[in-house]
């Protein structure tokens, strides 16, 4: 048997190259981040917090209620969808399904963005589709570039991330307790929320988290489609380097985000652990 000391230096030459990139890329910039959120000219303090609250804090709100709102459509359609792929009888509409689903994943956000400006301006693409059916007159069309421009964006581009990871999850369950279930007369519906939706709903978790991750990080798609205030605190950072080499105030807003995230984070953990006890 080889020594021990060896082993473990072997190890640490193995995971050295992963947590230098966390260190390098993650801690430092981390560290670097709250540092500059309480430094000013005269040292350190409250004063980029509290501008960042009379500017900003909007901005912040309107963030939180955006994430939200997407991140719960994003769950709800995501379940729907897996839960068709997964117990639905018509092998056609799920084939189809399941080769229409999938594209989105490969769309950058930033082309994500430019689509939907074209598709939902009031002279876009959709009003356009609908004028032509004659259901409403030119005059009567309405744009979708604010808020809700921003979520379809997100949902869009996100339900098929959970839907991949949720159908996988899905796919993998014991297929006779479900066929019993099916067998002593539950609908679909009842199998999907009763049944199959308890076992994955870590799974669905974790998308979740990475899709909320990934939506607060977005500067592209609310800079095309919802630029006005209130806007989301990506866009507020941005503005805050470019415009006016302010720092201070975009650390705080970056910490605002890592808060958020970190809450979702949070929520995980404390569901698992609670499984994990059980």
């Amino acid at each position: 048997m080889p020594p021990k000391a060896p082993r473990n230096f072997l190890g640490l030459v193995l995971i050295a190259p992963a947590l230098a990139v966390v260190v390098l890329l993650f801690l430092i910039p981390l560290c670097e981040a709250v540092l500059g959120a309480f430094r000013t000219d005269a040292g350190f303090g409250l004063e980029n917090v509290s501008k960042t609250y009379a500017l900003y804090s909007r901005d912040i709100a309107f963030t939180f209620v955006i994430i939200a709102l997407s991140a719960l459509l994003i769950a709800l359609i995501s379940v729907l969808f897996s839960g068709y792929l997964t117990l639905g009888t018509n092998a056609r509409a799920v084939a189809l399904l399941r080769w229409l689903y999938r594209w989105p994943l490969f769309v950058p956000f930033i082309v994500v963005g430019q689509i939907l400006r074209t598709f939902l301006a009031k002279n876009g693409l959709m009003n356009n589709l609908i004028v032509s059916t004659g259901a409403v007159s030119p005059m009567d069309t309405i744009g979708f570039l604010d808020w809700r421009g921003v979520v379809i964006a997100f949902v869009w581009k996100q339900v098929p991330f959970v839907t991949l990871l949720l159908a996988g999850a899905m796919a993998s369950l014991d297929r006779g307790t479900i066929e019993a279930a099916r067998n002593l007369g539950a609908s679909r519906i009842r199998l999907l929320l009763e049944i199959v939706l308890p076992q994955v709903a870590s799974t669905l978790m974790v998308a979740l988290t990475l899709s909320v991750v990934t939506m607060m990080s977005v500067l592209s798609v609310p800079l095309m489609l919802n630029p006005h205030s209130p806007t989301m605190i990506t866009v507020n950072m941005a503005f805050r380097i470019n415009a006016y080499g302010d720092y201070g105030v975009a650390n705080v807003l970056g910490l605002v985000s890592f808060a958020i995230t970190g809450l979702v984070a949070w929520i995980y953990l404390r569901a698992t652990l609670k499984e994990n006890i059980r």
